[in-house]
């Protein structure tokens, strides 16, 4: 049952917990076993790849089979409906548009004395796109990731995901990656997917980035293998922050709970509301949506664990519990959204109003759902053009700048020891004071 807690300190505690969940010591000792698989792909490449494909995923592939080959792309299109290939093209339309909205630019100021600055933007040569399995199948994920990446002008994408039985690839993540503009796809998923990413196999390209949300040993792998390439974010599992009046439909508010809990066992829910009647009749709808819920036992799971109700004085009280936790996901179903949002300081990506649901963002409206969880939302952003792209100053002084800041570059040099940086300036001025 989803709990209902009344005492703020109480509430505050909680929360914390469930903020904190992939904190865990159960988390530590799955790194060793992650450092295995990054050293042995990194020493036997193609190899370990297969090993831990069969000893993992219980697939055993040929070094021939790791990609997925341009027949196989073919025939994916032939194994969707007419519906869902319309979607996933709408889908795709629609987060490519949002995208090209971010697209930094690059600038330049010319200043007096001729000094010129200002910052170049240029994409990665490579990215890596992991793109999960398992439970569920992921389209949304190709196109949510591989996007960015297009609109963004990386010149080589590569796609990896799990093999699922008989090694194949779901026919729809196919086609989402195709309709992204991913043609180069790899059969290979776990730590051992990041590893190929990251160190290069004979097979699979090392890239300079990697994005994607993945399980737990994907995750451990990303971080530690940052430093030898980028990464976007180390993705927890989903959450969900509910903020609602005695204006919201508690059948709306259970669907969106239970949307996020049949994620994953580990999956967060939670409801902040003033409203005790509200809050019994969500706990109720919750139940009766359960009954006949074809994902039930994970998502109870994650209900029984990291579901809550908090029952707040007032909606000010709520935004100050939301920003503390920091969602992945906030949804304001209240009488008047845009007026709270001014005191929310913390989310990943937040949804407004009683008509706007989380998967409307999970699938199309165009803004990134790869989001910061586990409280990272405190500092980072969502996945998105800016992810695949770096930037270079660009600095250009004439003499006659040099000369006015000599001294002061100089003053600078020496204070910290580093008598050829002075120099550096020194012999320049010089050359110009002889001339």
């Amino acid at each position: 049952m989803l709990r209902i807690i009344t005492q703020q300190a109480e509430a505050q505690t909680e929360l914390r917990r469930i903020r904190d969940r992939t904190s865990q010591d159960h988390v530590i000792h799955k790194e060793s076993t992650v450092q295995e698989v990054l050293q042995a792909v990194k020493r036997q490449g193609d190899k370990a790849l297969l090993h831990y494909t069969e000893e993992f995923d219980h697939q055993t592939l040929s070094i021939d089979g790791l990609r997925v080959s341009g027949s196989e792309l073919d025939a994916a299109y032939q194994q969707v409906s007419k519906e869902l290939l319309d979607a996933i093209q709408l889908a795709a339309r629609q987060i490519e548009a949002f995208h090209r909205q971010r697209v930094p630019k690059s600038w330049v100021h010319f200043g007096d004395d001729d000094v010129v600055l200002g910052k170049r933007y240029t994409p990665v040569d490579r990215a890596g796109l992991y793109v999960p399995g398992g439970r569920a199948c992921y389209p949304s994920t190709v196109l949510m990731n591989a996007i960015p990446a297009k609109v963004a002008k990386v010149p080589q994408v590569v796609m990896v995901t799990p093999p699922g039985p008989d090694k194949t690839i779901n026919p729809a993540v196919l086609v989402a990656a195709q309709e992204a503009g991913v043609q180069e796809i790899y059969r290979v998923g776990g730590a051992q997917a990041i590893a190929a990413l990251a160190y290069g196999t004979e097979t699979i390209p090392k890239v300079d980035v990697i994005t994607g949300p993945g399980n737990i040993y994907v995750t451990l792998a990303k971080k530690l293998v940052y430093g030898t390439v980028g990464i976007d974010s180390l993705a927890g599992p989903s959450e969900v922050l509910i903020i609602a009046d005695q204006a919201a439909n508690p059948a709306y508010i259970a669907a969106d709970l239970l949307a996020q809990a049949e994620h994953d066992p580990m999956a967060a829910a939670i409801l902040l509301t003033p409203d005790i009647q509200l809050a019994k009749q969500v706990q109720k709808e919750v139940e009766w949506q359960l009954k006949d819920h074809p994902r039930r036992l994970l998502t109870e799971k994650a209900i029984a664990h990291f579901g809550l109700i908090v029952l707040v004085d007032s909606l000010d009280e709520a935004a100050e519990l939301s920003n503390e936790f920091a969602p992945e996901h906030l949804e304001l179903e209240i009488a008047e959204p845009w007026d709270l949002l001014e005191k929310i300081r913390h989310a990943g990506a937040i949804f407004l109003g009683h008509s706007t649901p989380e998967a409307v963002g999970d699938y199309l409206a165009g803004p990134n759902h790869t989001l910061p969880t586990s409280g990272a939302a405190r500092y980072a952003s969502a996945l998105g053009v800016e992810t695949f792209m770096k930037h270079s100053s660009l600095i250009q002084y004439s003499s006659t700048a040099l000369d006015k800041v000599s001294s002061a570059i100089q003053a600078l040099a020496q204070a910290e020891g580093l008598p050829s940086h002075a120099d550096s300036v020194r012999l320049r001025t010089q050359e110009d004071l002889n001339e």
